[in-house]
């Protein structure tokens, strides 16, 4: 598993991100909206994201639209359940 998207998920603030994008694509400026950091702090965060291919990004016009990468997310929810899902207590 890409331990960019570890370091990824690690954070509040980019968890948050991934929430407000499966709602759907949404601008840096739609995105930052929802948050008490300045513009920058967001797009350090989408950079992140976008490293650990977690969401891409498309120009439209003057616009950036992020969008989420569900088969990223897909195959790190699996991975995860895979190792750390529901098998039975240990105890």
């Amino acid at each position: 598993m890409n331990e960019r998207v570890f370091k990824a998920m690690s954070d509040g603030t980019r968890r948050k991100i991934i929430e407000l994008l499966k709602e759907g694509p949404k601008t840096a400026g739609e995105i930052a909206n929802h948050f008490p950091y300045a513009q920058p702090t967001i797009s350090r965060h989408l950079n992140v994201l976008k490293n650990a291919n977690l969401v891409v990004d498309q120009r439209e016009g003057t616009y950036i639209i992020y969008r989420l990468n569900t088969t990223i997310l897909q195959e790190w929810l699996a991975w995860l359940l895979e190792h750390f899902g529901s098998g039975g207590s240990d105890e």
